[in-house]
């Protein structure tokens, strides 16, 4: 099962993420962004939400957003 989520140490919260997807990423207390634990399995997502996922992923300036099996 894939899940995407977010380093935190390397995030600078520019909101790239919250912009595209929304619905699976927000940020926390600290203004940096963090995957929603309970949405943020990519083989539960419908293909747009996946697709923007993959989107943001791509468009994270410091690459701090990773595709991770578990």
């Amino acid at each position: 099962m894939e899940k995407i989520k977010v380093n935190e140490d390397m995030c600078i919260g520019c909101g790239a993420c919250t912009a595209i997807a929304s619905d699976v990423f927000s940020f926390n207390d600290d203004g940096y962004a963090k995957a929603d634990e309970n949405n943020n399995v990519l083989d539960n997502m419908d293909e747009n939400l996946k697709n923007d996922c993959l989107d943001a992923m791509e468009s994270c300036p410091v690459g701090a957003i990773v595709k991770e099996e578990e």
